[in-house]
């Protein structure tokens, strides 16, 4: 900027950027000498709109203003597009004396400036593009190799526990033999059981952990739609429901539905809702301490179906509900019954909900937590043309 300007003897020389979207023109880089500097400043594009719409088609003008400018007075100016194949991109402004008249030659110049810069801010432009796909490139390889070493972890903790399981029944068996075997069957039998119910839920966790990641990478995958079907959902839930009752009654936890009566019939993926309910329900199984209530509310409202699974006795922090639905991610230090899971649960549920059209939200206050769901109902989206269940 003033290298032109002192080339030019003039006052003073700016360049702006558009921004189209916005209809603003902000001023980057100017040099100023003997008037006032406008750095900074962002103008509106329609308060000028035949002075925009003339750069805007890649021409020029000069002109000396008849009214005097409460900083500037009146002065003489030059104004240049800064344009390349692609469109305009701003504007290059000389000002000069009053009644001065810019040649031929130093417009020629001019434009050749504002060609220049024109080049400048597409390499910028096309370099900050480039840094922002490298940082992209970057966290996507960051999540891969998080990824590779959470499962790796997650696949060998049940192995090193198979491991152990199996060494000590070996050694138990072994040292039986070397006694008398009556006495060594009743003095072994709980231990040897013991170590079996080991082997027996690890294989469960390896087997659940392989079958979470397949179901998740194929929901991730797939692009056909889902099978339809009409479902009665107070007899669904009902249904579903019936193998917790046990599970929360050994906990000392306490499982209320609330259905709402006359409810018409749910037109879904059986499998994907079930899946969905199973998982809530299993969630809150595991996370809600003795004496704590587990409340699922069913209910239709106009072209939704909301359901919502509500646990007391738990708060999750902000930060860390912000990330229940990440990939392996669990609450620190909630599990009070020691049952861990995959760390998968959560996931599986976002992207079978995703499939179904809908929505989960969750949220977390005054020691209780509570997970929404919200599914178009079918017949009131396929009459305005809205329902279809989405390929992942």
């Amino acid at each position: 900027m003033q290298e032109l300007a002192v080339v030019l003897e003039a006052s003073g020389c700016n360049a702006a950027l558009y921004d189209l979207a916005e209809g603003t023109s902000t001023v980057r880089y100017e040099y100023a000498d003997g008037c006032p500097a406008i750095q900074g400043r962002v103008a509106k594009m329609n308060n000028a709109q035949p002075l925009y719409d003339q750069l805007l088609d890649g021409e020029y003008f000069q002109f000396c203003s008849l009214v005097p400018h409460p900083e500037r007075g009146r002065v003489a100016m030059l104004a240049c597009p800064i344009s390349d194949d692609q469109g305009v991109m701003g504007d290059l402004w000389l000002i000069n004396q009053m009644d001065y008249s810019f040649s031929d030659l130093e417009i020629r110049l001019v434009q050749q400036a504002a060609n220049q810069c024109a080049i400048a801010i597409r390499q910028a432009r096309l370099y900050q593009a480039a840094q922002a796909q490298v940082k992209m490139l970057e966290r996507l390889n960051q999540l891969k190799d998080d990824f590779l070493s959470t499962v790796s972890h997650e696949l060998r903790t049940p192995m090193t526990n198979m491991k152990m399981a199996i060494k000590m029944l070996a050694m138990k068996l072994e040292h039986t033999l070397d006694q008398d075997p009556a006495f060594a069957a009743a003095a072994t039998k709980m231990q040897v059981a013991h170590y079996i119910q080991i082997l027996k839920a690890e294989c469960d966790r390896e087997i659940n952990l392989i079958n979470d990641l397949l179901d998740l990478q194929q929901l991730q995958a797939e692009g056909h739609e889902l099978p339809i079907q009409a479902i009665d959902l107070n007899l669904w839930l009902t249904h579903l429901a019936e193998p917790f009752h046990a599970r929360v009654q050994q906990q000392q936890q306490r499982l209320i539905l609330n259905l709402q009566p006359m409810l018409g019939a749910f037109k879904s993926n059986m499998g994907c809702l079930n899946r969905i309910m199973a998982e809530l329900l299993n969630n809150a199984c595991k996370y809600t301490p003795a004496a704590g209530e587990i409340i699922v509310n069913l209910q239709q409202q106009h072209d939704t179906l909301k359901i919502q699974v509500t646990n007391t006795g738990v708060e999750i922090s902000p930060s860390e509900l912000s990330r229940i639905f990440e990939k392996f991610y669990r609450v620190p230090s909630s599990d009070p019954w020691g049952q861990a899971g995959t760390g998968l649960g959560l996931a599986l549920v976002q992207e079978l909900v995703h499939r179904l059209g809908g929505q989960i939200r969750a949220a977390s206050s005054q020691l209780t937590t509570c997970f929404t769901v919200e599914l178009p109902w079918p017949d009131a989206a396929l009459s305005q043309g809205a329902y279809h269940p989405q390929a992942a």
